[in-house]
C-alpha cells in the first residue's frame, strides 16, 4: 500500500509537516526513470527520491543523498529554489501534489507503469514532464476529481466495497478475512465503514508479507513482520531500503514458482493425452487384427467389394463390418493394414515413453516446488536453480522440446514430420522457419517434412536426402519404387486463401527421386 491512496492520504500532511520552510535544492535524475529531489531548511536536509518505473512506483525519503559524480542529469531548473507551503493528494487518486509559495506545483502521478513527475511552473509556461512519452500528463491538472460517494449511494448498492476503486489488493483481504463477500448487505456496509475508518486513522502502520511479497500496510494482514508507529515517513524509512533489498528475490521466486507450476500442468496434461490416446489403441480393433481377418476369410470376400462382414474369431466370432477398397485387392488391403500395424507399435511404444517421461517431468516439478520455501535468500535461490538447470534460457530450450510431430535427429538436424492435413498446417505454417527446409512428395497427399536449419550450416545432401525418403514414406506414394520429392525453401511455400486443411501452393522447387522408407526404423 505504499502508493495506495489511503496511505498517500496519510502522506501528505506528515510531508507538509517535515518540508515547511524547506526550499528546493536540488533535482536530478541518476539512474533511468529515477526523480531525486533535495529541499533544505537552511539547517537540515530532506531528499525525497521517486523510482517512476515499473508495475510499483516507489517513493523513498531520506535525510542525506550522496550525488555520483557521473551520469547524474540536473533536471526542471525551475523547480530550484521554490519554497514548499503545502502537501496534499488528489481525491480518491494515486497522485501526490507539492504546492510552493510562488504558485507552482511538482505533482508525483504514481499509477503504476504509467508513473510519472509533472512541474507545473507560477508563471504560466509550459508544463514540463519527466517522463516525456506520456503527454497527456501535461493535462492532469485539469483531470476530474471523483467524489467519495454518498451514504445513501453506499446504502443502496449490494457490493459498496465496489463504489471505492482506491482500496487496493490489502484492504480487499481484510473484507474478504471477514466474510465480507458472504454477508448480507447491511452487514457489508458495517464492514466497509469498520475498514474505511481503520484507513484513515490507523493505530499503527504494518510490514507484512502477503502473496509473497513485502508490503507496507495500514492494516494488520497476511504475516506481520514489523508494528510501527503511525507516522508515515517513519515506515518509508524503514520499509523502502527492506523492500529494496528484498526485491530481485520475491520477483525471481514468483517467477520460479509460477514456471514450475506451469511445467508440472502442462507435463500432467501431456502425459495424460498419452495415455488416453494409448488406451484407445489399445483396446479398439488393430490394424493387425482386421489384416488377420482379411487374410483368414479371403475366399469369402467378392471381387471389388466396398465392405465385407466376416465372423470376427478376436470376439468370440462376433459379425464385424470390415471396410474395403474397391480399387484394390483384399490381399493388396491387408499388406497396407500389417504395415500400418507396424506404425501403430512404433506409436504404442513412443506414446508409453512420452507418458512416462511427462509424468516423471509433473513429479520433479511437484518435488521442487516443495523446495522453494526452504531457500531463504537471493543467492541460495540463485544456486538452486542453477544447480536443477532452472535458468529461464535452459527452460525455454526445455519448452521446445516436445514438438507434436514425428521428430527425428539426423547429424545435428532436426526433422520435423506432419502428423495429418491439420498438423501438416501447424508445422508449415507456424513452426516452420522461412529458411527451414520444406519437403513433400510430389502430386500426391502426403506428410510435409520439415529440416530444421542451423546458422552456419548448410544441410548436408544425405540428411536431404534421408528427409526426402520420410516425405516419400508418409505419402501415397510409399509402395512406389521411386517417388520424386519436391525440397524447397520454406519461405517459397504458402498457403492459399480458403485452401484445405494441408495444401500449399510451392513457388520454386527441386525435385529428386527417391525410394520410400523410413531409414530411421529399426528392424524387429
Amino acid at each position: 500500500m505504499h502508493n495506495n491512496y489511503f496511505f498517500l492520504r496519510l502522506l501528505a500532511p506528515a510531508l507538509a509537516r517535515h518540508l515547511a520552510g524547506y526550499r528546493v535544492a536540488a533535482c536530478f535524475s541518476q539512474e533511468k526513470d529515477e526523480l531525486v529531489v533535495g529541499l533544505t531548511s537552511g539547517a537540515a536536509e530532506f531528499w525525497l527520491k521517486a523510482h517512476l518505473a515499473g508495475t510499483q512506483p516507489l517513493l523513498s525519503v531520506s535525510d542525506s543523498f550522496h550525488r555520483a559524480r557521473q551520469n547524474s542529469v540536473d533536471l526542471l531548473p525551475g523547480l530550484l529554489g521554490q519554497e514548499v507551503t503545502r502537501v496534499t493528494v488528489t481525491p480518491n487518486d494515486r497522485v501526490l501534489q507539492l504546492h510552493f509559495r510562488s504558485g507552482a506545483a511538482l505533482w508525483l502521478k504514481l499509477f503504476g507503469p504509467h508513473a510519472n513527475a509533472v512541474f507545473y511552473p507560477a508563471d504560466g509556461s509550459p508544463t514540463q514532464l519527466f517522463q516525456q512519452r506520456f503527454t497527456a500528463d501535461a493535462a492532469l491538472r485539469e483531470a476530474v476529481t471523483r467524489p467519495d460517494p454518498t451514504p445513501a449511494e453506499v446504502a443502496a448498492h449490494p457490493d459498496p466495497a465496489r463504489l471505492y476503486p482506491t482500496l487496493g489488493e490489502v484492504p480487499r483481504h481484510w473484507l474478504r478475512q471477514r466474510g465480507y463477500e458472504a454477508a448480507a448487505p447491511p452487514a457489508r456496509v458495517e464492514l466497509l465503514q469498520e475498514l474505511l475508518a481503520l484507513l484513515a486513522q490507523p493505530p499503527a502502520l504494518y510490514i507484512i508479507s502477503l502473496g509473497g511479497r513485502t508490503r507496507l500496510s495500514l492494516l494488520p494482514v497476511g504475516e506481520v513482520e514489523q508494528t510501527l508507529p503511525p507516522d508515515p515517513v517513519a515506515a518509508l524509512r524503514a520499509f523502502v531500503p527492506l523492500l529494496l533489498g528484498r526485491g530481485a528475490y520475491e520477483a525471481e521466486l514468483r517467477q520460479l514458482r509460477q514456471s514450475l507450476e506451469k511445467r508440472a500442468d502442462e507435463a500432467a496434461t501431456s502425459a495424460s493425452m498419452a495415455r488416453r490416446r494409448l488406451h484407445e489403441l489399445e483396446h479398439e480393433a488393430s490394424y493387425r487384427q482386421t489384416a488377420d481377418l482379411i487374410m483368414a476369410n479371403l475366399h469369402q470376400i467378392p471381387a471389388g467389394a466396398a465392405q465385407v462382414e466376416l465372423l470376427d474369431f478376436y470376439q468370440d466370432d462376433k459379425p464385424r463390418l470390415v471396410k474395403l477398397k474397391p480399387t484394390e485387392t483384399p490381399q493388396r488391403t491387408a499388406q497396407n493394414l500389417y504395415r500400418k500395424a507396424k506404425n501403430q507399435q512404433i506409436e504404442q511404444r513412443q506414446l508409453q515413453e512420452r507418458a512416462d517421461r511427462r509424468e516423471t517431468e509433473a513429479l520433479w516439478c511437484l518435488e521442487r516446488l516443495e523446495e522453494l520455501p526452504t531457500l531463504p535468500d537471493l543467492r541460495q535461490l540463485r544456486a538452486w536453480r542453477k544447480q536443477h538447470g532452472l535458468d529461464p534460457a535452459l527452460q525455454a530450450k526445455a519448452a521446445a522440446t516436445e514438438l507434436p510431430f514425428k521428430v527425428f535427429e539426423d547429424s545435428g538436424f532436426t526433422i520435423l514430420v506432419g502428423r495429418n492435413a491439420q498438423n501438416n498446417d501447424l508445422l508449415t505454417q507456424r513452426y516452420a522457419h522461412k529458411d527451414d527446409l520444406w519437403l513433400h512428395a510430389k502430386d500426391v497427399s502426403g506428410s510435409h517434412v520439415v529440416v530444421r536449419q542451423r546458422p552456419g550450416h548448410a544441410v548436408p545432401a544425405p540428411v536431404v536426402e534421408r528427409a526426402a525418403q520420410l516425405a516419400a514414406w508418409y505419402s501415397r506414394r510409399q509402395n512406389d519404387s521411386l517417388c520424386p520429392v519436391t525440397v524447397t525453401p520454406k519461405k517459397f511455400v504458402r498457403k492459399p486463401k480458403g485452401a484445405a486443411p494441408g495444401q500449399v501452393v510451392v513457388e520454386r522447387e527441386k525435385v529428386v527421386l527417391v525410394v520410400p522408407a523410413n531409414p530411421f526404423e529399426r528392424a524387429g
